[in-house]
Parts: C-alpha cells; sequence; structure tokens
C-alpha cells in the first residue's frame, strides 16, 4: 500500500470517514482513546461522532457510566468504554506497575503507603461516595500518607492502575467547560463489565479494527507492551486479523460501514483534531501522517506534548490552538498552516468552527 492509501484506510478505521452513531460507541471503537488533557479526549470522540455532539452531551456519557478515564496504557490517560476498563488493565496492569515503582519509590512512597492509601479510599469512596482530587488529597492525609506535590498524583495513579479508583462523572464549572471528574470506585460504578476470552488477543483486535493497517511495532507502542508480548498478541489474533502488506493488518472481517472506500469529496475535508490525538500520535512511525518536516512542530516535545493537528485526505497540514479557559473558551480557534498544500480557507474556517460549536454548545 502507498502511503495516501494507508492514510485513507486508517482515516476509515479511524472513525474520521465514517463516524460512530453516538459517543460511547465510538469509545467503544477506539477501545482506548488518550486523554491526558480531557477537553482533547472528548473532542477526540466528538469528531468522530455522527451529529455533532457537543461537550456536554460527551459529559453525558461519563455521567451515566458508560465511558471512564484511567491510566490504561504507557503511564498515561485514556477514555474507555467502562465495560472495557477491567480486561485491557488485565494487560497491561503489571508493566505499568512496574514502570511506576522506581518512580514513587524516588518520591518516597513506598509500597505500604499504596496500600494505607487504597484502603483509606476505599473506605471513604463506599456506598457509592464520589470524591474530588482535593477530597482524595485530605482523605490521604487524614490516613497518615504524604499526598503534597507529585506524591498525590502518583498515588492516584497506582490506585487507578489497581482498580481501586476510576475516574468517573465530571464536576459542573461555573462560567466556563468542565475540566475535571469525580472519582468513584469501579466495583460501584462499573455494572457490566466485559470479560473477552483472550484479552490480549482481544486488545491487539481492538487497535487493529480502530488503528488499522497498522503493525506489530504499532500496537507494541500504543500499548506499551514489550516486543514479545507484543507479537504474542498478533499470534493470538491471527484468527482475526489479516497481513495487507508487508506488516500492516487490518480486522479480517470490518463492519460494513468501515469497509475502505475512496473519498467521495472533489476537495480535501478538513478536519481539526485535539492534542495527543489516536490518529497521529498512536504509532510507531508518524510519518505516514506527516512529514518528517512537521513531526518536531508537532510533537511530542521535549516536556511531552502533543500539539492539535489540522488534517487534510489523511495528511498533517497545520496545526491550531484554542483556549478553554473562562471567558476565552467562545473564541474561536486559530490555524497555523505549514504552506506545503494547499487547502481551501473555508474548509479549515468550517473545521475550526466546528470545535467552536463542540466546545460552546
Amino acid at each position: 500500500m502507498d502511503a495516501a492509501s494507508v492514510r485513507r484506510a486508517r482515516l476509515q478505521s479511524q472513525l474520521l470517514d465514517v463516524p460512530a452513531p453516538d459517543v460511547a460507541g465510538a469509545a467503544a471503537h477506539i477501545t482506548a482513546t488518550q486523554a491526558q488533557e480531557f477537553w482533547g479526549g472528548r473532542w477526540a470522540l466528538g469528531v468522530r461522532t455522527g451529529g455533532e455532539p457537543t461537550l456536554s452531551e460527551v459529559d453525558a456519557a461519563f455521567e451515566s457510566g458508560a465511558l471512564v478515564r484511567a491510566w490504561t496504557q504507557r503511564g498515561t490517560l485514556h477514555i474507555v468504554a467502562a465495560r472495557d476498563l477491567a480486561w485491557i488493565l488485565r494487560v497491561t496492569r503489571d508493566r505499568q506497575l512496574q514502570q511506576f515503582a522506581s518512580v514513587r519509590r524516588g518520591h518516597g512512597i513506598p509500597e505500604e503507603h499504596v496500600e494505607v492509601a487504597a484502603r483509606a479510599v476505599g473506605a471513604a469512596l463506599a456506598g457509592g461516595n464520589r470524591l474530588t482530587r482535593a477530597e482524595f488529597a485530605a482523605v490521604l492525609t487524614a490516613a497518615g500518607v504524604e499526598a503534597t506535590g507529585m506524591r498525590g498524583n502518583l498515588l492516584l495513579t497506582a490506585l487507578a492502575i489497581r482498580e481501586d479508583v476510576v475516574l468517573g462523572p465530571v464536576i459542573a464549572r461555573e462560567g466556563g467547560p468542565t475540566r475535571d471528574q469525580y472519582l468513584v470506585a469501579p466495583a460501584d460504578w462499573i455494572a457490566d463489565a466485559a470479560a473477552p476470552a483472550d484479552p490480549l488477543a482481544a486488545l491487539f483486535v481492538g487497535y487493529i479494527r480502530s488503528h488499522g493497517p497498522a503493525g506489530v511495532d504499532d500496537f507494541r507502542w500504543w500499548a506499551g507492551l514489550p516486543v514479545g508480548v507484543a507479537r504474542s498478541a498478533r499470534e493470538a489474533a491471527s484468527d482475526r486479523v489479516v497481513e495487507v502488506d508487508d506488516g500492516l493488518f487490518v480486522v479480517s472481517a470490518p463492519p460494513p460501514a468501515q469497509a475502505f472506500r475512496e473519498p467521495v469529496a472533489a476537495d480535501p475535508a478538513v478536519l481539526a483534531l485535539p492534542p495527543f490525538d489516536e490518529y497521529y500520535l498512536s504509532y510507531a512511525d508518524r510519518t505516514l501522517a506527516c512529514s518528517d518536516a512537521f513531526t518536531a512542530r508537532v510533537g511530542p516535545s521535549i516536556q511531552g506534548l502533543v500539539r492539535p493537528v489540522l488534517v487534510a485526505r489523511g495528511e498533517v497540514v497545520g496545526l491550531w490552538t484554542h483556549s478553554m479557559a473562562v471567558g476565552r473558551h467562545h473564541r474561536m480557534p486559530v490555524p497555523e498552516l505549514f504552506g506545503h498544500v494547499d487547502v481551501p480557507a473555508s474548509a479549515v474556517d468550517a473545521a475550526l468552527a466546528r470545535v467552536s460549536r463542540f466546545v460552546t454548545g
């Protein structure tokens, strides 16, 4: 497959060509949507859902319990369908806990503090209670566990990876877009957890279904797993994926709406994708979507940031910025085109206007 064909196929597998009918369906299809920046993860689902849902409509999926946010892989926050959280963590938990153990020790957090925190927070959340992050820190302090600086966040991450807590309903914010979530207990909050027979194979199939054509190394990076485990995942899923090019896989029988097809638009439709978007970030080699000349401008930066991108026919053609601050969130996003591709200004304006409607609707 040439680069254009791969980009076109990925647009379709990522629901950027044929969107999902609802937000929960988009999240379940993508499997795990990076959401280190919470508004960005929610827009990632919004842009992949038909009917132009608003931020408040995505928030409703968290309030209903359909979606949660957790450190599901690579020590990074992702949005997942609530019912899929447990089996995804069955695959990624040990690797993440091992990686975080040395970081916690560096901040003076012994394993016994994690256990004390788990018991204290579990008691505070019992019976369906919710905690803000400030209340979470207060619970730790009352239990004799220091929660200042990075310590509180590291303990929260550890408890989330262990499935003691999860980020659930969104907290209302006066005068601006929501940005924080309540902590809830997964055992109380998630009612219908899924249980695939082989979670490792299911994770590989889910990734290929939502990101393909893609390879084992792409999956390894996205899932944060060792090379050997990633190869085992591909072997376990061999009856559900097919190799369409050297090292590139797609699912054997994609849903009809996701069958790869030629785009019908004569002009390149433009998409405004959020920071850390799956379409750009979640591959070992990002040069298929973005020219080498511009990847440094997109990221990841030295600080680990990945900027929002403008995409035309699957190619990153520029960046955009937008403030979610109170009093500024209603302003139109500002584009920054690279200039190497001729993109209609009207298409850029339409893409950014869609972002604005999402935030303010």
